[in-house]
């Protein structure tokens, strides 16, 4: 293909939605037409080329207004106006198409990647590139200036090709949106600790003088000094969970594996979470032994403990339920009450990082988010549903 001169045509098209602005996002997502051409996918147009034994390929992605090459074989890459492109005629035919010589079909013999003012395209073939959100954001297409036909069996590996570019695409695109994940987790998870450790470290140390230096009747002191060891104990265990935390972020979810008695996790939320279930009543069922690092999953119950004790209708006291029930080979575990309640629509939302439902009731917005890793982690699922009294039903799942 001759490159003499590429005519770009610009214009400016206004997108509010269809499947141009789908298209759009789509290909902005995966940050290839700001890049140069990655290796990877200069390596899978050379495969193509060999395969179809043409001298010439390409990846083309098609915005609303211009093709991109983003990777050629036997030739450079250029931008030219989507009008001009070839592939632009077929991006929707929903199959590859093959056409042995281009000057004698009707639907490009006047193109100018035909005509001589771009190229002098002959054989053509091309396969659209499909995104998992089925958006068809451009091809793989290979060519040459002379009339020629691919076998069955090139068409079949040209379609294989087509499906690597967008694995290597999405491939990318998650591995940087993980990175960036982990990076923001890690900051956060750095800056908690900072903020709480120091704060922590002075109310063990005051609790632990004042277990020392207690001078009081003996009934007094007895009392006095289990209150004190109770608060040294609740401490000692937000230190371990906040040091835990913070390895889990920064090792992305490793866990230290074990059997985990959900019954005795429950009780000790609840011991820890007394003066939050004040006036509560909690109703526990039986609750199975699971395989799981047994701090984290302390803060997923505790997590959800707390929240049901929050969000309660006025006038009236917070009931919880904590249960669970063999699901195929899972435990689901549901602490539900019987507060006001989360929207449907809003029941995805909320394990989102920062994101609450209600901001009269005091929270961080991130005890969610960090519930959904730690379940994630472990193979599980969690969510929210509706109570079967109107409030809330706070699940989680877990492999055996």
């Amino acid at each position: 293909m001759t490159r003499d001169r590429v005519r770009i045509n610009l214009r400016v098209v206004t997108t509010t939605g269809g499947p141009d602005a789908a298209r759009v996002a789509e290909i902005g997502k995966y940050q290839v037409l700001v890049h140069p051409p990655r290796a990877d996918l200069l390596a899978i147009v050379e495969i193509a080329a060999q395969v179809a034994q043409t001298p010439m390929a390409t990846i083309n992605l098609i915005t609303d207004t211009e093709q991109h090459q983003i990777a050629t074989h036997g030739f450079d890459p250029s931008v030219c106006a989507r009008e001009d492109s070839m592939c632009n005629v077929v991006l929707h035919e929903g199959r590859p198409v093959v056409v042995p010589d281009a000057s004698l079909d009707p639907r490009f013999r006047d193109n100018p990647f035909v005509t001589g003012a771009i190229g002098n395209v002959r054989f053509y073939a091309t396969h659209q590139l499909l995104t998992p959100e089925g958006v068809v954001i451009g091809t793989l297409c290979v060519f040459d200036e002379v009339p020629r036909s691919l076998t069955d069996e090139q068409e079949r590996a040209l379609l294989g090709l087509a499906d690597r570019v967008v694995d290597l695409l999405e491939l990318e695109f998650r591995t940087r949106e993980l990175e960036r994940s982990n990076e923001q987790l890690a900051a956060f998870a750095g800056q908690v600790s900072h903020d709480l450790r120091n704060p922590l470290t002075a109310v063990t140390l005051s609790l632990k003088m004042i277990e020392e230096e207690v001078s009081a009747s003996e009934d007094d002191q007895l009392e006095m000094t289990f209150l004190v060891q109770r608060a040294i104990g609740g401490a000692d265990r937000m230190q371990s969970l906040i040091n835990d935390l913070l390895a889990f972020a920064r090792v992305g979810g490793e866990l230290q594996r074990g059997p985990v008695d959900l019954a005795a996790v429950v009780a000790d939320v609840q011991e820890d979470l007394a003066a939050a279930l004040a006036g509560t009543t909690v109703v526990v069922g039986e609750l199975p032994t699971v395989v799981g690092d047994p701090v984290q999953l302390r803060a997923v119950l505790q997590n959800l403990v707390a929240n049901a004790a929050k969000f309660v209708r006025p006038g009236q006291p917070a009931h919880i339920e904590v249960d669970s029930t063999r699901i195929g080979d899972r435990w689901r575990v549901e602490v539900r009450d019987c507060g006001p309640g989360v929207p449907a629509d809003q029941q995805e939302r909320v394990f989102q990082p920062l994101a609450r439902v209600n901001e009269d009731v005091e929270g961080s917005g991130i005890g969610l988010t960090t519930c959904r890793r730690i379940v994630e982690a472990h193979g599980g699922r969690i969510g929210l549903t509706d109570a079967p009294y109107g409030g809330t039903c706070a699940w989680f799942e877990l492999p055996d």
